[in-house]
């Protein structure tokens, strides 16, 4: 844990500056329909139980920084503006001058004291509470700005901080400019995104500005971000910071869509997944896979058994113990066939689940793919086609669509990339129809992007490592209307049931361990001399799930189900 102890004295970093350019605000390209109605989702606020927030968009510059005369765009600082009658600033609000403007900070109000609270305590230890004072951890100064003050607020006892602020001048902000939160309201949070490392040769010491999240995400994580950030010295990614998250101790989830609005928000922001032209191994529906051959193996019985239609006679439950896999049938023409996929009916398996607190809906969306075909190998400007290298039996992958409660606005979408996978914001993403999103399926091995082109899965900048080419093609699926909510906790077993097979918790495929040395072995003889690399190195830098097949375990057990998305 970090403290702010260690900001004992003052601190200033100079820097030459290039002019500031506004950011523009982004908005979606289309309008917002209107929701079907039913409980507080898109309603604009979100009751956490013991105060009531609202999502600020509007800023006002207080001060900017710019890097190394312009070679980067720098970063500018904000004060929420126009916030209600009744709400408090928590916190202003950063982030780097060449994005589009696209952020937001809460601001929040004491609720309504209900009869179990003792109206004593209530008066002594109200939810919300001005700071103290302030105290100054840093200053930066900025050719074009001046000089930019950050100051920590001093919370009282019992409370915590929440977000920080910066002025333009050396004067400490009045204690009426934000709020801090009684302690049991809040949750410790950490740093996600760098926003700012400052280092100069004429100062001795190194500052970064970091946007802050909650540091327990998933389903069962009650802390909410502010949208503040923070600064200080230099640490490292998702460590804890002495600053803390709000809280919502509203076990209700009031704010998360019901059943009809889900559908409303899947109808109108559903992306088009497109399968690369030369695509060979394409999806299909599970009950497809079933109904076409697929067998179910128990270790040590040779025979196998087919799958019925429903996944019904899948062992569920449990946890991935080896005594169970899924493979193709021994026939080759029948598994020629089941490898191919059937695009027609293909459709996304949707996860739905609260995240940040219940002020988000995380709309996990899973492909499933009967075939993972091998993988091409890039080494500098040279590809070479593998026969066996990255492929297995059932493929299972996802995106994620990550909607705002409070308006219903689609504000990023994580595209699951193999192993790892990567957040994009609304403002990054490609949009096909209205406010509707390009997901690319990669050749072969189906991780997601948000763009056509090929990612390299290894060492990119050394141009090594397993090709993942993606472009637009006539196969595609509309997730809009081909999809399939097969589970939401939220709302209930009795709204959502939850498939079958759904519940079955092994491979998707067989293990087979093999040698994979030989076959590097003969691309690293195809090299000229100049760029061969020893076997060894070499295969340190190629993804481990190259030199195996290995059948992937269904949706639920993976980590993302319960947990957040990795990032």
């Amino acid at each position: 844990m970090l403290g702010f102890e260690c900001f004992c004295w003052r601190r200033v970093v100079t820097e030459y500056d290039s002019p500031v350019d506004e950011p523009q605000p982004f908005s979606l390209p289309s309008p917002l329909p209107v929701w079907p109605q039913g409980k507080d989702f898109s309603t604009g606020r979100i009751n956490l139980g013991k105060i009531e927030v609202v999502k600020i968009t509007k800023f006002e510059r207080v001060w900017s920084y710019n890097l190394y005369r312009g070679k980067t765009k720098g970063v500018s600082f904000y004060r929420p503006n126009g916030i209600p009658e009744g709400f408090h600033c928590l916190g202003y609000y950063c982030q780097p001058n060449e994005k589009l403007l696209r952020g937001y900070v809460l601001a929040a109000r004491n609720t309504p004291m209900d009869h179990r609270d003792c109206e004593v305590s209530a008066k002594s230890f109200p939810p919300l509470n001005r700071p103290l004072d302030f105290s100054l951890v840093g200053e930066i100064y900025s050719d074009q700005d001046g000089f930019g003050f950050f100051w920590l607020p001093n919370a009282p006892e019992g409370y915590r901080t929440v977000g920080m602020v910066v002025t333009n001048n050396p004067e400490q902000p009045n204690v009426s400019e934000v709020m801090c939160v009684r302690e049991d309201l809040t949750t410790d949070c950490e740093a996600s995104d760098m926003v700012l490392n400052v280092k100069t040769k004429t100062y001795p010491y190194q500052f970064s500005v970091w946007n802050t999240r909650p540091c327990k995400r998933g389903i069962f994580g009650n802390g909410v971000s502010v949208g503040t950030f923070f600064f200080g010295e230099v640490f490292s990614l998702d460590e804890d910071v002495e600053m803390a998250c709000l809280k919502n101790v509203d076990p209700t989830l009031h704010a998360m869509p019901n059943l009809e609005q889900l559908h409303s928000v899947i109808s109108h922001y559903g992306p088009t997944v497109f399968f690369h032209p030369d695509e060979v191994y394409l999806p299909s529906s599970v009950n497809w896979f079933f109904k076409n051959g697929a067998i179910l193996y128990l270790d040590g019985d040779s025979r196998g058994e087919p799958i019925d239609f429903y996944g019904s006679n899948l062992p569920g439950g449990g946890c991935n113990d080896g005594e169970f896999w899924i493979d193709l049938p021994d026939d080759d023409d029948a598994s020629d066939h089941l490898k191919k996929g059937n695009l027609e009916s293909a459709e996304l398996y949707v996860h739905v689940k609260p995240t940040l607190g219940g002020t988000f809906t995380d709309i996990a969306m899973w492909v499933f793919c009967p075939f993972n075909g091998p993988a091409t190998l890039k080494i500098g400007m040279m590809s070479f086609a593998m026969t066996r290298l990255g492929q297995h039996v059932g493929d299972w992958e996802h995106y994620t669509l990550r909607v705002c409660n409070f308006t219903g606005e689609l504000w990023s979408v994580y595209f699951s990339e193999h192993s790892g996978g990567e957040w994009v914001d609304a403002s990054e993403l490609e949009f096909l129809e209205g406010n509707k999103c390009v997901v690319y399926s990669s050749r072969n091995g189906h991780s997601s992007y948000p763009h056509a082109g090929t990612y390299i899965q290894g060492s990119s900048k050394l141009g090594i490592g397993a090709r993942n080419d993606t472009a637009k093609s006539k196969f595609s699926v509309d997730s809009s209307r081909k999809y399939r909510i097969i589970s939401a906790e939220y709302l209930g077993d009795e709204v959502v049931p939850e498939p079958a097979w759904l519940q079955y918790m092994r491979e998707w495929g067989p293990t087979i361990v093999y040698d994979s040395r030989s076959e590097i072995e003969r691309i690293i003889n195809r090299l000229p001399l100049f760029v061969r690399f020893s076997v060894e190195n070499l295969i340190d830098l190629f993804p481990t799930e190259l030199y195996g097949e290995e059948g992937p375990t269904g949706p639920k057990e993976k980590d993302n189900w319960n947990g957040d998305e990795r990032s």
